[in-house]
C-alpha cells in the first residue's frame, strides 16, 4: 500500500474511532435510555428504511476507498466498511426482517452492555491504530 493509501487508513480509522467510542460510552452509561431509543427505532419501519438510506453511503465511501484485505490495522477498516454496507442495504431492502430481529435483541436484558462495550472496544480499537500510526 502507497503512502497516500496509508494515509487514509489512518484517516479513516481516526473519523471512525472516536465516534464509536463516544457512541459507546454514551450506552454504557445511559443503557436505560438508549434500550428505550432502540424500543423506539425498532417500532418505525420508516426510520429503519430511513437509516439504511443515510448510512449506506457511508459503507460504500469506505469501500471505494479502502478495500485493503491485509492482516492488518486496515481490515478492520475494510470489514467495517463492508458491515456498514451490507448491514443498510438490509434495512432498505428488508425493513421489516430489522424491525423482527430488533424487537428480540432489545428484549435481552444485557443488549445495553453487549453493544456499549462492542462500540466503545471497536472505536478504542480504531483510535490506537490512527493515532498511535
Amino acid at each position: 500500500m502507497t503512502m497516500t493509501g496509508m494515509q487514509t487508513s489512518i484517516f479513516l480509522a481516526r473519523l471512525i474511532g472516536p465516534v464509536m467510542t463516544v457512541v459507546g460510552l454514551a450506552v454504557l452509561f445511559n443503557q436505560r435510555g438508549f434500550r428505550e431509543l432502540a424500543q423506539e427505532f425498532v417500532e418505525s419501519r420508516a426510520l429503519i428504511f430511513l437509516s439504511g438510506l443515510v448510512i449506506l453511503p457511508a459503507g460504500v465511501a469506505i469501500i471505494l476507498v479502502h478495500n485493503v484485505w491485509a492482516a492488518d490495522g486496515r481490515l478492520m477498516i475494510t470489514l467495517f466498511g463492508w458491515i456498514v454496507a451490507i448491514t443498510s442495504a438490509v434495512r432498505v431492502i428488508a425493513p421489516q426482517f430489522v424491525m423482527t430481529r430488533g424487537r428480540t435483541m432489545v428484549q435481552r436484558p444485557q443488549m445495553p452492555l453487549i453493544a456499549g462495550g462492542a462500540w466503545t472496544i471497536a472505536g478504542l480499537l480504531f483510535c490506537l491504530f490512527g493515532y498511535l500510526h
